[in-house]
């Protein structure tokens, strides 16, 4: 299973490769929420693999009409996550993929071919970075972790749109990042490379594999206030575990804007 996953991280890996920093066409799903046809292209290889070999698998993809009724497993790909970075040549993006059985998360991958870092996971078995167990960071204050985060596309509209939570840590981290990608977000907070991550408005696609990576590296995944993480509601607080309930805490603060996380993304 964990090999197959791989194998369609590096063919979709292969597809994003061939395009980038070239003519692609850019189409517009919202003002400024993209898709191109690298990403479609990237999907339907993935499609192709998994019906394939799985045919009686569901399939949950971010470009396509998706049904979560039923109780089959299910495989759950972003074929391009980072397409605006894609679009405009910033190289941080990836594949992303996930396969659940019976309502768990059991296996994930999670591939950025223009630094040919492979991620991949297997649930009581680890978390790895091209063959390398990699471990969540040690890292034990606010003031000294670096930290990730990412707005919604309806920014603008959206009153859920993070800023407030954004500014907050801006004074209590020693640095942020919002570069993009959640599933690579979420990747690097099970290698060490940031100690932690939020977002908001995410959809299962987003997060299905990075979350199981960073627990199976020793780190925690919650909700916004602590509670069980679930990839088909829309907000994730990741982190080393040292310093998530500082980060709770920042959150839970006075005009933290979590009156309104009820909200749910995208629900089996």
């Amino acid at each position: 299973m964990l090999d197959f996953a791989i194998h369609c991280g590096l063919e979709s890996g292969k597809i994003q490769r061939k395009h980038f920093q070239k003519r692609i066409e850019i189409l517009h799903k919202g003002e400024i929420n993209l898709v191109t046809n690298v990403d479609l292209a990237c999907q339907e290889r993935l499609i192709e693999l998994i019906n394939k070999e799985f045919p009686e698998d569901d399939v949950i993809a971010e470009e396509k009409a998706n049904k979560f009724e039923g109780r089959n497993n299910r495989w759950i790909i972003d074929p391009l996550d980072g397409t605006t970075n894609y679009a405009h040549g910033y190289p941080f993006f990836c594949t992303s993929i996930a396969y659940e059985q019976k309502g768990t998360v059991t296996h994930g991958v999670v591939y950025n071919p223009v630094f040919d870092e492979l991620f991949f996971v297997k649930k009581g078995a680890g978390a790895y970075l091209n063959g390398e167990k990699v471990k969540v960071s040690v890292v034990d204050g606010m003031r000294k972790a670096l930290l990730s985060t990412g707005f919604p596309y309806d920014l603008a509209t959206n009153k859920r749109n993070n800023i407030d939570h954004f500014l907050k840590f801006l004074f209590k981290a020693q640095a942020i990042r919002r570069d993009g990608s959640a599933a690579l977000n979420l990747s690097y907070v099970a290698c060490g490379r940031f100690d932690g991550f939020w977002e908001l408005s995410l959809n299962s696609w987003d997060v299905a594999a990075g979350c199981l990576m960073v627990t199976e590296a020793g780190g925690t995944v919650t909700n916004l206030r602590g509670g069980e993480f679930s990839i088909y509601r829309d907000e994730i607080v990741a982190s080393n575990g040292i310093i998530h309930e500082a980060m709770l805490d920042a959150l839970e603060e006075e005009g933290g804007g979590l009156q309104d996380t009820a909200k749910g993304a995208n629900r089996p």
